[in-house]
């Protein structure tokens, strides 16, 4: 008789997801802009019952100075039960955090105690370079066969970025996952549909072209990236490249539908040249091939010169800048990051090409500066930033810094870090619990967030 059990927070579909129990802590990756002191994990504690609900409970500080933690994902999720690749008896225990500026791994226990986790293993960016041909890792997802990562440039920071494999167990880092990457040079995010043997990727731009900040030239020449790559997953070959125009700048966050039957995703773009708007795309089936189309518009807003950053002067206007979206478990709700603006919207996208606005809050922003019920300072700066959804999609956590060198671009005061938490309705609806607002120690600023035992961008399911 085997008794060997999956891990528990492991579910066959995103149905059984919703069903588990909330979460109680969160962990946020924080960097230091100034790379005086060590980067660090901090351990928030989210449990409405606990006598330090809303407060960091932990940190835990990287070996060395200066690693710019940004991304960062777990070893192992639900998608260890799919059936062509399946390994169920990995554990969602590893928290695999990459920095981003200086190529550098770190790999975090997070038991047996959730609130201590503790450094077992550091990967040097000489390892990832010899390994894999990459640097700058960015994006950390969880896949059948080990763990994707995304990395922005090649060893020596510039064309192209990729996708390489780690170990899921042993965390070696296996090699380049690419076996013919036809015209794809640039990288950002990666994810996939199980279902259809597909695996998307997006685009930003190599690391010299974005670490000391955007460059206006390169920006305004429509040189960042602009395009979706799509790839079988099975056989690693580029398929399919879809240009969304030179007008339109930076397309990122990649969130295909939880269902594996569900052949879409939404996915954003920063930066509209022609008006400074945002806006939301999913990519869907089109006939034999994949095809695109905008569903969003999120306008910019006039404003004086006066309260603009020097970026921004001559254009009399605040982006909106949607850097980050998430999506619900049950592929209804999708969240929307406005960082320039302040807000965060809630849109009903049960049908994905006729999404409605059924939500929004406001905090921080370039002009507004809005205040949060809890906080003690009143006017905040940086806006929301990396959003993260519980698997009941009841609550919504979120962040407001964006990337150590930008952040100064836009917010020339720099951003004093908050982690703020919504409570979400059923029917849609979203407002702010007034009793969460972690505001962050000043020598860090927090990024991405992820939840224990997972969350709405943590997982990918074979099940519908």
């Amino acid at each position: 008789m085997v008794t060997w059990k999956p891990d528990p927070s492991f579910y066959p579909s995103p149905r059984m997801a919703m069903k588990a129990a909330p979460e109680t802590l969160a962990y946020v990756v924080a960097f230091d802009p100034a790379r005086a002191v060590p980067d660090e994990l901090a351990v928030v504690d989210v449990d409405p019952k606990s006598p330090s609900y809303g407060q960091i409970v932990n940190t835990l500080a990287m070996p060395n100075v200066g690693d710019e933690l940004h991304h960062f994902g777990w070893n192992a999720c639900s998608s260890c039960l799919c059936p062509n690749a399946p390994h169920p008896h990995a554990e969602r225990r590893y928290l695999v955090v990459p920095g981003l500026k200086s190529s550098r791994i770190h790999i975090i226990d997070t038991k047996p105690d959730g609130r201590n986790p503790s450094i077992v293993k550091v990967i040097e960016p000489g390892d990832v370079a010899e390994r894999t041909g990459y640097s700058r890792p960015h994006t950390v997802h969880c896949g059948p066969e080990g763990i994707y990562v995304a990395a922005l440039g090649n060893a020596e920071g510039k064309a192209p970025g990729g996708v390489f494999l780690m170990d899921h167990e042993t965390f070696e880092v296996r090699g380049q996952w690419e076996m013919d990457r036809g015209p794809q040079q640039l990288s950002y995010d990666v994810w996939w549909h199980l279902g259809h043997d597909t695996l998307v990727t997006s685009e930003w731009g190599t690391p010299d072209t974005f670490e000391n900040g955007l460059v206006p030239e390169i920006l305004l020449g429509a040189k960042y990236g602009r395009r979706l790559h799509f790839w079988d997953l099975h056989k690693r070959k580029h398929l399919q490249t879809i240009d969304f125009g030179d007008k339109y700048q930076l397309v990122f966050e990649l969130r295909p539908a939880h269902d594996p039957t569900k052949a879409y995703g939404f996915v954003n773009c920063v930066l509209s040249l022609e008006d400074l708007s945002s806006s939301i795309w999913v990519w869907h089936r089109d006939g034999e091939k994949w095809g695109v189309t905008k569903v969003i518009d999120i306008p910019a807003e006039p404003a004086d010169a006066d309260q603009l950053p020097p970026m921004l002067k001559g254009f009399n206007a605040v982006p909106p800048l949607v850097t980050d979206i998430d999506l619900s478990m049950d592929d209804r709700f999708l969240y929307v990051s406005c960082w320039g603006t302040g807000d965060l919207h809630q849109y009903d996208v049960s049908d994905p090409f006729k999404p409605q606005l059924t939500g929004k809050v406001r905090i921080g922003g370039i002009v507004s500066r809005a205040s949060h019920p809890g906080a003690k300072n009143g006017a905040l700066n940086g806006g929301p930033q990396m959003v993260e959804i519980s698997r009941d999609g009841r609550r919504v956590y979120f962040t407001n810094s964006l990337y150590g060198a930008i952040d100064e671009q836009f917010y020339p005061d720099g951003v004093s870090g908050w982690m703020v938490k919504l409570d979400a309705q059923p029917d849609g609806g979203i407002a702010f619990d007034e009793k969460f607002f972690v505001e962050w120690p000043k020598s860090h600023r927090p990024h991405q967030v992820r939840l224990q035992g997972g969350d709405c961008s943590s997982d990918s399911y074979c099940y519908p």
